[in-house]
């Protein structure tokens, strides 16, 4: 370890409906109606708010996803699932993702502010642009933007939304004609507590993390190693210093896919077993999806070829996140594994996020030593089923992250912003 940081880890829960991976609708645990029964939803909410965590996030879904590699197939709009749990909850911060892809500046301000408000200020903003022609398709056009495109849209949406935000405050209207969007007006929603929703971005590409420098508060990233986190950390950080922010304004939360167990054998097992219950080709999909190439035509006995390695040949069109194909492609650089090999150690390590197979005890480890490394704000964690990954993240792991002074006891604030900005510092940035 390095430098040795104040302060506590931020913790995050991705929450994934029923949990990462495709076999997680078959616990016991669960009903047939559990992605919709508003029981379900405040069972979750409230466990994480007893746990003391951060933010609860969760994905919107434009798209149907394809159950061989997506648990959940099917999403509650997420700012509106939101507005439910936040009514039978006081302190946890809820993160919506909304896409910048197709949604309008206008009326998305309008909902975010609203909930933003009746929440406390408890409500925060996943900043993406949308890609596949699945979900453009659900909106009348053939096929997304390229991803340049979908970017300059991104800044330029956000721009939009931040100026309607403070018309709300200031009462004076916003003048706007650019490239994508004319606004001339104001919104008549009243303030939050502390103005606005707290914004954050997920987006691996040069423009997307340039976007994360000027105006998130926190990013959510995918970095399969602790080199490559400690890398994407500085970058950004010093993305945030060049656009006159301070580094400590934007914090740095990776996703970590998880299978936890009282012992390393037993979480194993746990692993095994979901990804044994869930479809044949889970593995080979997401990999096809990751790297935009189909993995069923690679050799599983042979090292993959370096033209599947090398960068798309145009990245504008490039269908999958240029964030987890990075880290995929260093992860596989780094080892030279035969597509077979890769294939069976991604059961332990997870995807474009990086995999976590071990104890609370273990868990705390990665933690403690990634943050100490100056390679992590906190985590976004992504439990293997939610329903019971949530419970040993909140009576197992909190306990032990608190004997060791990397998080809190009870709730400092009340607000997602002041969440954020009760944690540490960033190590070696002023």
């Amino acid at each position: 370890m390095t430098e040795r940081r104040t302060g506590h880890v931020i913790l995050g829960i991705n929450v994934l409906v029923l949990g990462y991976l495709p076999a997680a609708w078959q616990s016991p645990l669960l009903r047939k109606d559990s992605f919709v029964d508003p029981g379900y939803w405040a069972a979750i909410g409230r466990t994480a708010e007893r746990g003391t965590l951060d933010a609860i996030f969760l994905a919107d879904g434009p798209a149907l996803a394809d159950p061989a590699h997506d648990a959940n197939p099917v999403r509650l709009e997420p700012s509106v699932n939101w507005g439910y749990v936040a009514s039978v909850t006081e302190r946890i911060g809820m993160v919506a993702t909304a896409s910048t892809t197709f949604n309008d500046p206008f009326e998305l301000a309008e909902r975010l502010l609203s909930w933003d408000h009746l929440s406390g200020g408890r409500a925060g903003w996943n900043i993406v642009t949308t890609r596949g022609a699945a979900a453009a398709r659900n909106f009348g056009l053939p096929d997304v933007p390229p991803r340049d495109d979908r970017y300059d849209r991104a800044s330029e949406f956000v721009d939009v939304v931040r100026a309607l935000w403070d018309s709300a405050a200031t009462g004076r209207e916003v003048h706007h004609h650019k490239e994508f969007f004319d606004i001339d007006g104001r919104l008549r929603v009243p303030p939050s507590r502390h103005g606005s929703p707290v914004l954050l971005q997920a987006g691996g590409s040069p423009k997307g993390r340039a976007l994360a420098g000027r105006v998130a508060e926190g990013v959510f990233a995918a970095e399969l190693t602790k080199s490559q986190a400690i890398e994407h950390y500085r970058l950004v950080k010093r993305l945030a210093r060049d656009n006159g922010r301070s580094p400590g304004e934007v914090k740095i939360l990776p996703g970590l896919l998880l299978s936890l167990g009282s012992t390393e054998e037993e979480a194993r097992r746990r692993s095994d077993e979901l990804h044994d219950a869930g479809p044949a080709v889970y593995s080979v999909q997401w990999l096809s999806q990751s790297i935009g190439f189909d993995a069923t035509k690679l050799d599983l006995d042979e090292p993959f070829p370096e033209e599947v390695l090398a960068a798309p040949a145009d990245p504008q069109t490039f269908q999958g996140s240029m964030g987890f194909r990075e880290s995929i492609v260093a992860q596989i650089r780094r080892t030279n594994p035969t597509v077979r090999e890769y294939l069976r150690q991604t059961r332990y390590t997870g995807s474009g996020h990086a995999g976590f197979v071990g104890t609370p005890e273990q868990l705390a480890d990665h933690i403690e030593d990634w943050f100490h490394s100056g390679a992590i704000d906190g985590f976004n964690l992504q439990p293997d089923v939610l329903i019971d990954g949530l419970e040993v993240i909140v009576d197992e792991l909190v306990p032990i992250l608190r004997k060791r002074g990397l998080f809190r006891h009870e709730y400092e604030t009340d607000t997602l912003r002041g969440h954020f900005h009760a944690a540490s510092a960033p190590p070696g940035f002023s």
